[in-house]
């Protein structure tokens, strides 16, 4: 069963560097051959990740013993949904560019990065050497940045230049943190092994040894995630970057940054974190109300939901900081269920982006509900899930953030928490505020011109997959609560001891 878990990393990397050391043609047949390659390994992949899910295999090999690094790799409840949501969207990205050809660029490097993207995100939700986990993160981060600086907008070139700038320099400040916070980590508790970290629950660490290590590691992935004000450069690489870019930024990399706290901080470094969790969650409810009033004002399409994003991720961090089950269960949610909707969003808004020439919402447009009826159903799903209607996947995750914030974990200052998920509440008004206006302008009206096609082809079939998850999750969450809760109950009664 080992070969299951080892094969779904070897395809995405060999795929991936063949891609990008091939030739740098251009012409319609090497485009479409990169793409069927690309498709190819990323359905190969998807299929032996789903196995690995079900399979449970571990991988525990030798690497580096003089440091005490081991290749380790296993799946668990937490990991799981993170894994089948990178796979499935990987195909997705795939296969939205075959009616959404990358510009500005080789399309052999294009769908190469892509893999590389893919293989980096499998190997951090894999990991459980702490070493290996940093390694798999930072493997992201430079075909990432390709896709921002060669394959992004090439209307302002300054802009894209500015963007890509901002995202190394944000990626690699957080980068240095989390790894100083590791080494720091495992240098005082004597392992690298993630899940002997969670075990000892922080025995023989000092308090204040916790509270160091943990501020190093929570700003580092602070920054990841993003959270306020640590975001700066995450609404313009989404603004610029091509449509797989933003779905992969959002769907995946921010989720590896949660993912990551649970890991290396919640779970290793439980009084740390409980030291710093008041602040943590001050400053994601802080993130729900900025990313909220900035989509009020917000004009360009793509930035809106970039801020909202911000605003999401702010439910996340609050539910985390709980120190409760029910909040980590929301928090795990709240992310997937994010990685959903904002992959559809993504999707969506790069698809009217290439019809409309921009993303300007103070153009006016023809209603999509009248000559895009495939475009607004994807529309109005996905502002409404944004919005957290219940019956939707966006609900749940918010609503029980808000909840394990009123009722925290003894250690908590239930007082302040309590505060802030009243606050969070006004972040959901905000939240129907902007999704409102985005609908009322481009979705509603009577306006039928100037026509534009309709979804269609591998388009459709990915909206219509997306728009099918985001009402599946919404009616059953117990799929996704029932994989988690096992994991989680662990982890939470290891960090109330």
């Amino acid at each position: 069963m080992v070969i299951l878990l080892l094969a779904a990393l070897a395809i995405p990397a060999v795929t991936g560097t063949a891609l990008i050391v091939s030739g740098r043609g251009s012409t319609t047949s090497v485009e479409r051959n990169a793409n069927r390659l690309s498709l190819a390994a990323s359905v190969a992949t998807a299929a032996l990740v789903v196995a690995a899910v079900v399979a449970r295999p571990v991988v525990d090999q030798e690497w580096l013993p003089s440091l005490g690094v081991r290749w380790q790799f296993a799946v668990d409840g937490i990991s799981a949904p993170l894994l089948i949501l990178t796979a499935a969207l990987s195909i997705a990205v795939v296969l939205h560019a075959r009616s959404h050809p990358p510009q500005g660029g080789s399309p052999t490097t294009f769908y190469g990065c892509l893999q590389l993207v893919e293989l980096g995100a499998l190997a951090t939700f894999f990991a459980r050497d702490a070493v290996i986990f940093f390694i798999a993160f930072e493997i992201v981060l430079i075909p990432m940045w390709v896709l921002i600086a060669r394959y992004g907008d090439s209307h302002d070139l300054a802009a894209r230049a500015d963007a890509s700038g901002r995202f190394v320099l944000y990626t690699v400040l957080g980068s240095t943190l989390m790894l100083v916070g590791i080494l720091a980590l495992v240098q005082s508790a004597g392992t690298a092994n993630l899940d002997a970290l969670a075990a000892a629950h922080g025995a023989g660490l000092e308090r204040h040894t916790q509270v160091i290590i943990a501020a190093l590691l929570l700003v580092g992935l602070g920054i990841k995630i993003p959270v306020w004000p640590l975001h700066t450069w995450l609404p313009p690489a989404h603004t610029i970057a091509p449509t797989a870019g933003s779905v992969l930024l959002a769907a995946v990399l921010l989720k590896m940054g949660t993912y990551g706290v649970v890991r290396l901080v919640i779970a290793p470094l439980p009084a740390g974190f409980g030291a710093l969790a008041p602040g943590f969650a001050i400053v994601g409810v802080v993130g729900i109300l900025w990313g909220g009033l900035a989509c009020l004002v917000e004009n360009d399409l793509k930035r809106l939901i970039a801020y909202s994003s911000v605003a999401h991720m702010g439910f996340v961090v609050l539910g985390l900081s709980s120190g409760t089950t029910a909040g980590l269960q929301a928090a795990l949610f709240a992310n997937v269920a994010h990685g959903v909707v904002s992959a559809l969003l993504f999707f969506l808004v790069g698809g009217l982006k290439e019809r409309w020439g921009s993303a300007d919402l103070a153009t006016a447009r023809a209603a999509l509900r009248e000559i895009s009826p495939r475009l607004g159903l994807a529309l109005v799903v996905g502002f409404a899930a944004s919005l957290g209607l219940p019956g939707l996947v966006g609900f749940w995750g918010e609503f029980l953030a808000m909840y394990a914030a009123w009722s925290p974990a003894p250690d908590r200052p239930q007082s302040l928490l309590r505060v802030l998920a009243v606050v969070a509440v006004t972040g959901t008004a905000l939240a129907a505020g902007y999704s409102l206006r985005v609908l009322r302008l481009i979705w509603s009206g009577d306006r039928t011109t100037p026509v534009h096609e309709d979804a269609r082809g591998g388009e459709w079939s990915v909206l219509a997959v997306l728009v099918g998850a985001v009402l599946v999750l919404g009616v059953a969450p117990g799929l996704l609560f029932n994989s988690t809760i096992k994991d989680v109950a662990v982890i939470t009664a290891e960090v109330s001891r």
